[in-house]
């Protein structure tokens, strides 16, 4: 797993070498890091500045060995010149760039003004920087050859862009001493390099910047070292360092003074400080995950690629015999009423020949006996898998398990938070010039709460875990009780420690400048602490004390980068940061600080065409002070009024989904008053609900061409050993039989694929298929047995391990909904509705009490979709890839939920739907007035991968924009046109697929794009299904999608207005060409074109 490391370094460091840039403008500068074009295969990838726009590559000058170009900016009050030794002369200023010598020294003076110098550096290069200020700091830089690159010849400059905060008044000198040079001394021995890591055929690539701090030591020749998979970046502050190069090593010792008072802090004077001058790391290192961490994701296309048919005739039934077999429930729906949206389904166990195993290989480590069953895609799932140490995201705050590790040494919890200007970010889109991805840095210790008892030995465990909330306590070794805990709670506005009889210590891996104290707020209940850390930001400190008799001068000094509170302390501390420019924030924190939520319960409601649901924040601490939690921007748009009264002016970035904008309540409430609920089985659009009638032209090609796709096995392709395929092929064939008995209104055709479709399910509900579901007793699921029978978790796309359950599942549940508003019979027949029931209560259970499944799996009340990826433990949070197959879930809910009578989960089905559609708007699919995500990455139209920490323009199958952008449009179903709307449909079509470029698109794919045409454009999408365009062929259909549907689904969105006709020699023509190969066919039409290409990772 390739990792870019990140740094933050403190404003008392001066660079030798930084971006070019006025110290006051550069915190709207972020890290930048740029994935190389070349697939991942292996060329480096590149670092490069940000301005406007992502800059571009082209134009640095390579030679015969790889050279980069960097802009050297030095603040007031410096002196330098510019010389250079050639064969060991030393000769004038004025090099040129384009062969520099093995050996060259650098240095530029100049003073009482902002001096800028343009330099080549050739790779191999080390550059040793002295600054010196009112702190002293030495920083010993080594710039070492990528081995893996200088093979190639010319190679293309790749650059990196690493950033720290620069004091105005120094004075450095730089050295650019010989090519192959890194510290290998002793006294620099902590400066390593992370071991190579090889990834032939990943899909993507990086490469290797450590920064760590060491005693600087003398730099002695050694060889060249192979190049990891690991970046360091600094904190962006006041000025940027770009240096072109693969590998870099740098060294950092710096002295400060960290100060806090030993006397009463209400009369602070000079001689009341406690100081500390020490040797301090002020580096702390973060992570930045470059390749995709694909647990349970295989690299397999998301349909079948090929369809069985059969060569047999259809035999039609004799529907004399099926009197009972007939629609007895409406699909036509006007209006809801549910008072209470949350209402179980069921609570039985599961149908009895779903067996029971209480051996599922992922162990619940450090869990807690509760009997509220556990979400195993909940945003809190790091903190019992793998070894504990990924953080979690709280939304605008990521904390983790510091567990000894770090820049501080703490065995404590750590919360991070951090600015966009710290992203970093991939090489532009070839299509586009957008960034493919972008991530924060993480590991980043801001602020550390732990406890002196806190050691080697400690436990993390973990309880009273739900869906929105998480206890984590932190236990030392030996001892049974925890001397801190932590409520994690999403969306919370502080970071809380609750300390139990022990000694608090508050750290920072970035360096504490100072503590003061701020007064006594909340009636002397609460005492306020300022910490200003060394990367200019100020934290605040709120200490509740269970007793009346704190005192206030209770913070010792115990180094640079950490203060210890009194012994035996009862009570809390919680910490928020100030966000730069404004000035009201701290006041805001003040009015809430003391109390802070333990749990979030959901409560919601359907009338009329409206819907709303409420978060209700549990509190504790001190009820007389209003909670503040921070709002996402799809809460703030729907907010009611009286939530949206306790709206603040306090925001802070959140990783992946805008500014988190702090509410002073207790509870929101989010209305959204245009539910889908006229939606059902026929092709939708708003304002004009449910089509079902098109013109008689399309009802004779959809009932030719259903005869025709019914002659396929519908057993062959749905008794699968997958549950996502299976899935998928039984949607297919109920859409199409839907098509025929609503739209087509062939009825007889209809039923007779009916009683096939309806046999082939019976193998799963008698669960008699290749892989079995079983009953998960350890974490409470229903989950494939394949894992259990070969040990490969990755098998149906880590469904044994819950991934993707809302994707497999919600298939079944739509064909179930299809087949009991055809055969209402069905639905008493057996376990049949109990066998569905169950997959429901899997994926989306309404209730906590569920005594075998936990609340909501995969839909986050909170995030507003859902998360896909289950017990698989992952830097960068949960992920999910296909939003429009989370929407297929939520639309399958909604139609089971009107079939079966259940007015509470069909409520619940359209509220979900009007949410995923307010979120997608916001962080799944961009339209040009985004202002959610970064302008650089909104160009891209369609998310690809979105993580809380990360969104990746990509798939975990591929590359092809195709796939990016088709894995959110696949299936194209009624809900496609409520969740994808024209606006967004008609900008992704003319970014990727105007003016003929859909054409080179081949495969499954291309009748998915041409199906998505419709929503924009539904009569070239019918002409296209229909074959009068004479562009169709059966290749261009995936294995989870008919020709039946499609072109009903066109046909109904006005692809086929009554008085069209089809000619017949069209239909015959198309006929003849799914006789045909690809190739032959488009030979014979004269349209031979080779496929786009696209830049893959």
């Amino acid at each position: 797993m390739a990792r870019l490391r990140a740094s933050l370094r403190t404003p008392q460091v001066v660079p030798a070498l930084v971006l070019l840039l006025q110290a006051q403008q550069a915190l709207a500068h972020p890290f930048v890091y740029r994935r190389d074009p070349n697939n991942g295969t292996g060329a480096r990838p590149q670092l490069a500045p940000q301005n406007a726009v992502p800059q571009s590559t082209e134009g640095l000058e390579t030679t015969s060995r790889p050279s980069t170009t960097c802009t050297t900016v030095i603040g007031w009050h410096t002196t330098y010149t510019i010389s250079q030794i050639l064969d060991g002369q030393l000769q004038a200023p004025g090099f040129g760039s384009t062969s520099l010598p093995d050996k060259s020294v650098v240095t530029t003076s100049t003073s009482e003004a902002l001096v800028t110098t343009e330099t080549t550096i050739v790779e191999g290069v080390t550059v040793t920087s002295t600054a010196t200020r009112e702190v002293t700091s030495t920083i010993s830089s080594t710039i070492e050859a990528d081995t893996a690159a200088t093979s190639a010849a010319p190679a293309s400059s790749t650059s990196s862009t690493i950033s720290s905060t620069s004091a105005l008044a120094a004075e450095v000198s730089s050295s650019l001493l010989s090519s192959s040079s890194s510290p290998t001394s002793s006294s620099a021995s902590n400066t390593t390099t992370p071991s190579s890591t090889s990834e032939p055929s990943s899909l993507t690539s990086s490469t290797t910047v450590t920064t760590s701090s060491t005693t600087p030591a003398s730099v002695e020749a050694s060889p060249t070292p192979t190049p990891s998979t690991s970046t360091t970046l600094l904190d962006v502050t006041e000025a940027s360092t770009t240096v072109a190069a693969s590998t870099i090593l740098s060294t950092t010792t710096i002295v400060v003074s960290t100060s806090v008072p030993d006397i009463s802090l209400t009369s602070l004077t000079t001689s009341a400080i406690q100081t500390a001058t020490v040797p301090v790391l002020t580096n702390t290192t973060g992570i930045i995950q470059t390749s995709l961490e694909a647990g349970g994701n295989p690299t397999t296309v998301p349909f079948p690629t090929s369809v069985v048919n059969v060569t047999s005739s259809l035999s039609l039934v004799d529907t004399s015999t099926l009197q009972s077999v007939v629609p007895t429930n409406t699909a036509n729906i006007t209006s809801i009423t549910a008072s209470d949206i949350f209402r179980a389904i069921a609570t039985s166990a599961p149908p009895p020949q779903i067996t029971s195993r209480s051996d599922h290989p992922v162990p619940q480590k450090g869990i807690q006996p509760q009997s509220e069953r556990i979400g195993t895609n909940s945003f809190h799932a790091n903190l019992f898998l793998a070894d504990q140490a990924y953080p979690v995201y709280t939304f605008p705050y990521s904390v983790s398990w510091s567990n000894g590790t770090g820049q501080t040494g703490s065995y404590g919890m750590a919360v991070s938070h951090t600015e966009r200007n710290q992203l970093a970010f991939g090489a532009d889109e070839p299509n586009t010039g957008a960034w493919k991805f972008y991530a924060n840095p993480i590991g980043i210790q801001s602020v550390v709460l732990s406890a002196t008892q806190l050691g080697q030995g400690t436990k993390l465990t973990t309880d009273s875990l739900t869906s929105f909330s998480v206890n984590v306590n932190l236990t030392p070794g030996g001892a049974s009780s925890p001397a801190v805990s932590f409520p994690l709670v999403q969306g919370m506005g502080f970071m809380t420690g609750s300390y139990h009889g022990s000694t608090p210590t508050v750290s920072s891996g970035i360096g504490i400048n100072s503590i003061t104290y701020g007064g006594a707020l909340a009636g002397n209940a609460v005492y306020k602490y300022r910490m200003a850390l060394a990367n200019g930001f100020t934290w605040l400190i709120y200490v509740t004390p269970e007793t009346t008799n704190y005192n206030v001068n209770s913070f010792t000094l115990l180094s640079a980068n950490t203060v210890q509170g009194p012994s035996g302390f009862n009570g809390y501390i919680q910490v928020a940061k100030i966000p730069g420019g404004n000035s009201d924030a701290e006041s805001i924190y003040d009015s809430a600080a003391g109390a802070y939520p333990f749990s979030t319960t959901v409560s919601g409601a359907v009338e009329g065409r409206g819907g709303s649901y409420s978060l209700t924040f549990n509190k504790t601490g001190m009820q007389t002070q209003e909670l503040l939690m921070f709002a996402l921007p799809h809460h703030v748009e729907s907010f009611a009024q009286s939530t949206a009264n306790g709206v603040t002016s306090l925001q802070l970035m959140t990783t992946t989904k805008g500014f988190g904008t702090a509410v002073r309540a207790d509870s929101w409430t989010l209305v959204e008053d245009d539910l889908p609920i006229d939606m059902s089985f026929a092709p939708w659009r708003a304002g004009q609900g449910g089509i079902a009638s098109v013109s008689s032209a399309a009802t004779a090609l959809i009932n030719q061409v259903g005869a025709a796709e019914l002659n396929q096995n519908i057993t062959l392709q749905t008794d699968l050993d997958s549950m996502y395929y299976s899935g998928k092929g039984f949607a297919k064939f109920a859409a199409l039989i839907y098509t025929l008995h609503d739209i087509g209104g062939d009825k007889t055709l209809a039923l007779t694929g009916l009683l096939e479709l309806e046999n082939a399910l019976a193998t799963f509900v008698n669960n008699q298929q290749p892989y079995p579901l079983v009953f998960d007793s350890k974490w409470g699921g229903v989950v494939s047995s394949a894992t259990f029978a070969t040990g490969d978790s990755g098998l149906d796309f880590g469904n044994t391990y819950y991934n993707d359950h809302h994707f497999h599942y919600g298939y079944f549940v739509y064909a179930a909904a299809v087949i009991g508003y055809l055969d209402p019979t069905w639905l008493s027949k057996g376990t049949n509705k109990a066998w569905i029931d169950t997959l429901v209560r899997d994926f989306a259970n309404p209730v906590t009490n569920d005594p075998d499944f936990p609340f909501s799996r995969n839909f986050d009340w909170f995030h507003g979709h859902s998360w896909a990826a289950g017990l698989f433990a992952s830097a960068d949070g949960k992920n999910q890839e296909s939003s429009s197959e989370d929407t297929m879930a939520s639309y399958a809910i909604k139609m089971w939920g009107k079939i079966t009578d259940d007015t509470a989960m069909e409520a619940r089905g359209n509220l979900m739907l009007s949410i995923q559609a307010r979120s997608l708007r916001n962080y799944y699919l961009y339209t040009n007035d985004n202002t959610v995500e970064p302008a650089q990455f909104i160009g891209n139209k369609a998310a690809g991968i979105l993580f809380e920490n990360k969104i990746d323009h990509t798939t975990y199958f591929g590359t092809n924009i195709e796939y990016i952008e088709g894995i959110h449009m696949i299936p194209l179903m009624p809900f496609s046109t409520f969740t994808r709307n024209a606006t967004f449909v008609q900008q992704e079509w003319d970014t990727y697929f105007s003016n003929g470029r859909i054409n080179s698109i081949t495969g499954g794919w291309r009748g998915l794009l041409i199906a998505n045409q419709a929503i924009i454009d539904p009569q070239a999408s019918y002409n296209f299904f229909s074959g009068s365009d004479g562009l169709y062929q059966d290749s261009f259909l995936d294995g989870g999608a008919s020709r039946t549907w499609y072109l009903a689904y066109s046909a109904g969105l006005g692809g086929a207005p009554a008085g069209s006709k089809v000619k017949r020699e069209d239909i015959l023509e198309v006929e003849q060409e799914t006789m045909e190969t690809p190739i032959e066919a488009k030979t014979r039409r004269g349209s031979v074109s080779g496929r786009r290409r696209y830049s893959t990772r």
